[in-house]
């Protein structure tokens, strides 16, 4: 079960971090675009990038997302990356261009890009009791 809170940083502008595994076990690290729905994270990234080829190998992942107006205002949620998801059509990634750029359509579109969606499953939230940076 997701807290309410989190749910709100991922339906506003916030950066989200996502964290993949190596082939020689080293994490990396990127930031993207996310949303949460339906009791899943989706990332949007495309076909042949690092993180894709990394969850193709090992579908365990870490994201963070942290708030825009309170960097103390965060979570971290371990999970698995259950389906790759195509976004050929680009309708997810309109989405989150709405939410985060207040933008119709995805302004970034390449040709040759094939969009997919990282549907993730937590395992487990952590959550940061709530904070201001002047307490």
């Amino acid at each position: 079960m997701i807290a309410e809170k989190v749910i709100a940083l991922f339906s506003e502008k916030n950066l989200v971090f996502i964290a993949t595994i190596m082939k020689d076990g080293a994490p990396q690290v990127s930031p993207v675009w996310a949303n949460y729905d339906d009791g899943y994270i989706l990332v949007n990234t495309a076909e042949g990038r690092i993180k894709y080829k990394n969850v193709l190998r090992d579908p365990r992942v870490a994201v963070s997302v942290v708030s825009k107006d309170n960097p103390l205002d965060m979570t971290t949620i371990r999970g698995i990356v259950e389906e790759l998801i195509p976004d050929y059509e680009y309708k997810h990634a309109d989405k989150l261009t709405q939410q985060y750029m207040g933008r119709k359509h995805y302004p970034f579109k390449c040709d040759d890009e094939k969009r997919i969606i990282l549907k993730i499953k937590p395992n487990k939230v952590f959550v940061l009791p709530e904070l201001k940076i002047n307490e």
